[in-house]
């Protein structure tokens, strides 16, 4: 039997439910229409039963099975959309502990580097910063194994596990005679998806990088925290920065919109038949107690980032600036199936207050502002196969939406804030060096739902 899980969106989601009842009374009105399906249905299986034992027998080496099955199972998916998938029973717990915004582990931000893992940075609070470990640290061992040879995934999941059981890293850190070895327990680390800090003593700045179990209460805590911090006379308002945010859980963008909105509709649901239309609405309270908002998005912002941002945005309780979203409108349910994996896919697509389908369109910019990539960083991406664009209406296969689809923009953030161009414009607007008459948003002009 099939079960559903929670609302999910890396691009987007919401649960799925076998329609039944809907099938049957066709069975009964139309029983020769029926068996013809189901008989054609039948040959077609026949078909990959027949293709199945050819490979077996007659491929020029011997294929594993279950292999088979699986390649079979994903191009029936991947075929559909760029977003339905199988997930083996590995890439469904990776799925599981990113939504869920924890996992047992050491609590270090890592990349590889010559080979070697390179610490980023060290977690505040977890095992890795109360060991010493420093960020600019390479790690050569992982219990005495080099990762040399080792993919960065290889090493990750290496240095995950049980919580309380111990692991032996051995670091190279520049300035030190010989490696340094650290034995550390893991322990439960919390993905953090909300970073916040003021700008100007006067504004706060949130950043949202994803959407898991965490990022609700991560943004509640961050506005009353910036909101203590500031001062509630001196707050002038908020930047919301989505960019680059690729998604989540469908829950916490309701959660998040909802934070800032003290009615009305958030998002609505459609699937194939329409029993399946489901509408989500905000309750009372509004966390930042009226205070004007600027919503950064761009090419990178995606599925749960464009909920938010077109939520406030139809509602006019903020102004959203940047560049074009990346326009995944697609609904997606992940689905246990045996063995442990999962499937995802496709039941239905989103859409904003306004009844707006943002699919391969994507969420136009109030203020649009994009933001220039150096050469340097387009070049290297050009090397690597990557685009600096992106864009849902690119994507092979995805889900048409009429004739004005839209190509995305840039998804590129400068890692120096006094580079970024859109972020320092929303700062200027806040404290009224610029004028822009979509800003501040005005909620007397919002959009009916």
């Amino acid at each position: 039997m099939m079960r559903r899980t929670s609302v999910f969106l890396f691009g987007a989601a919401a649960g799925a439910l076998i329609a039944v009842g809907a099938t049957q009374p066709r069975l009964l009105l139309e029983p020769t229409a029926a068996m013809a399906a189901a008989s054609d249905t039948y040959r077609q299986l026949n078909l990959f039963g027949d293709v199945f034992e050819r490979v077996r027998a007659d491929y020029v080496e011997k294929p594993e099975d279950a292999k088979l099955v699986e390649a079979a199972i994903n191009g029936m998916l991947t075929s559909l959309d760029p977003h339905s998938t199988y997930m083996d029973a590995k890439d469904f717990r990776d799925m599981q502990v990113q939504t869920r915004g924890q996992f047992g582990g050491l609590g270090i931000e890592v990349t590889m580097e010559d080979g070697l893992v390179k610490v980023v940075a060290p977690i505040d609070d977890t095992p890795a910063a109360k060991a010493g470990v420093q960020a600019g640290d390479l790690i050569a061992k992982l219990d005495g194994e080099e990762v040399k040879g080792m993919t960065l995934n290889q090493a990750v999941d290496k240095m995950r596990g049980a919580v309380n059981t111990p692991i032996k890293l051995t670091i190279v850190r520049k300035g030190a005679d010989k490696p340094i070895e650290l034995s550390i327990t893991r322990d439960v680390i919390n993905i953090k998806s909300v970073r916040s800090r003021v700008e100007k003593d006067d504004i706060g700045y949130i950043r949202i990088t994803s959407f898991s179990e965490q990022t609700g209460e991560g943004l509640k805590k961050a506005v009353a925290d910036l909101t203590k911090q500031i001062g509630e006379d001196k707050l002038k308002g908020f930047i919301i920065d989505l960019r680059n945010n690729p998604g989540g859980l469908l829950d916490q963008a309701i959660d998040v919109s909802d934070t800032f909105l003290d009615r009305g509709e958030i998002v609505s649901t459609r699937g194939r038949d329409p029993d399946q239309t489901e509408r989500r609405n905000a309750r009372p309270g509004d966390l930042a107690n009226g205070k004007p908002i600027i919503v950064l998005v761009n090419g990178g912002s995606a599925s749960a980032s464009e909920i938010v941002a077109g939520a406030l945005q139809d509602h006019k309780r903020a102004t959203v600036l940047g560049s074009l979203s990346f326009g995944k409108g697609s609904v997606q349910t992940v689905i246990p199936v045996s063995g442990n994996a999962a499937i995802k896919l496709t039941t239905a697509r989103y859409y904003t207050p306004s009844g707006r389908s943002i699919q391969a369109k994507g969420i136009q910019p109030d203020i649009e502002l994009v933001q220039d990539v150096p050469q340097d960083v387009k070049e290297k991406a050009e090397a690597a196969g990557v685009e600096t664009t992106r864009g849902e209406a690119s994507l092979k296969g995805h889900l048409k939406n009429g004739e004005d689809e839209q190509t995305g923009s840039p998804a590129y953030v400068p890692p120096d804030p006094k580079d970024d161009t859109q972020l320092k414009l929303a700062i200027d607007l806040i404290e009224g060096v610029q004028k822009n008459a979509a800003y501040p948003a005005d909620p007397k002009a919002a959009v009916p739902n």
